[in-house]
């Protein structure tokens, strides 16, 4: 699953919106909700996420900034798993992309690798490239 627009779901604190304040040809103007390319703007949606999610991360749920993997040994499980996802989701008003998420795979890609009921593997596509690599053939290209 990914959530839409991630940061713009964090609200700034009031305090520390002036700083975020830029003018237009209309008059100044501040950021209410965290705007992306602010300084430490990732590492601070990382411990929102991490502090929402912190009893399941590890068990049921796998947490990358906006990337999110809901996971559980059985099948049976997973629709419970899910509901507990949600709930925190909606606990903090967050909203998921609905084009960027998909539900009852039993393997997918997450952050560039296959994930699956055998574990995390290399993605075949990345390997691939790797292989036809050609070699270097000048002493530049080394």
């Amino acid at each position: 699953m990914d959530t839409y627009s991630g940061y713009n779901q964090i609200m700034m604190h009031p305090g520390d919106q002036e700083a975020t304040t830029f003018t237009t040809d209309n008059g100044l103007y501040c950021y209410k909700v965290m705007p992306f390319g602010l300084k430490n703007a990732g590492a601070t949606y990382q411990r929102l996420v991490n502090m929402m999610f912190a009893q399941h991360i590890g068990s049921i749920v796998e947490i990358y900034v906006d990337d999110m993997l809901v996971k559980s040994v059985e099948a049976s499980g997973h629709i419970a798993n899910l509901q507990i996802v949600f709930n925190i989701l909606k606990q903090y008003r967050m909203r998921l992309n609905p084009q960027k998420c998909v539900f009852g795979v039993a393997a997918g890609k997450f952050l560039g690798y296959i994930v699956s009921q055998r574990g995390i593997e290399a993605n075949p596509d990345k390997v691939r490239a790797i292989l036809n690599m050609e070699s270097p053939t000048t002493k530049e290209q080394v």
